[in-house]
Parts: C-alpha cells; sequence; structure tokens
C-alpha cells in the first residue's frame, strides 16, 4: 500500500466561518468537509511546489538537515530534489576544500 492511499487521522481547529464554508462547498458537491479539505489541502501543496519562493525555503531546510531527502522529494518531485540533492553535495565538497586550504595557508 503506497503512503499516498493510506490514511492518517488528524485533527486540528480552524476558524469557524472556513469550516462553515468548507461544509457549504461540500453540500454543494454532496461530498463531506473532508474530500473538501484533502482537495483543498493537495491543491495548496501542488501549487507549493511550483512556487520559488516555496522550493527555496525547503531547499534550506534540506540543506541545513531538517527534513530528509524523501521529504525533499515529496514535496518538489524527484528531479528537483535530485538537483538539490547534487548542489548539496557540492556545496559540502567546497566548504570542506574551502577549510583545508585555509588551514594549510596557516
Amino acid at each position: 500500500m503506497s503512503s499516498e492511499s493510506e490514511k492518517k487521522r488528524v485533527q486540528f481547529r480552524a476558524p469557524r466561518g472556513l469550516v462553515d464554508r468548507a461544509d457549504t462547498l461540500a453540500a454543494v458537491f454532496e461530498t463531506d468537509r473532508t474530500d473538501i479539505l484533502i482537495s483543498a489541502l493537495r491543491e495548496y501543496l501542488r501549487d507549493a511546489a511550483h512556487s520559488d519562493e516555496v522550493k527555496q525555503e525547503v531547499a534550506e531546510a534540506y540543506y541545513d538537515d531538517a527534513i530528509t531527502f524523501e521529504e525533499l522529494q515529496s514535496l518538489v518531485g524527484h528531479e528537483e530534489a535530485a538537483n538539490f540533492r547534487l548542489l548539496k553535495q557540492q556545496l559540502s565538497e567546497a566548504f570542506v576544500d574551502d577549510v583545508a586550504e585555509e588551514l594549510a595557508d596557516t
């Protein structure tokens, strides 16, 4: 079973007006609030994955080891994640080389 099809219970508080609007939309589409919220969350995450600003924040979190490669990949896709991983490796190697040079010069 893929992680996309596995279900995880979440609970959160949201402004009443926002929940009421989601309920109204659910009634219009003859579905339930959960379907509306899942749809909205998917759309938000899809849009965020295409935002350069969000990509930069995600990349920085990856470079700082705040998120794993798998988490990075789930947010920005395989190709973009592979590019970030390569850049992280290059930056790490460059840092080591710079420090080695500084130590050799002293």
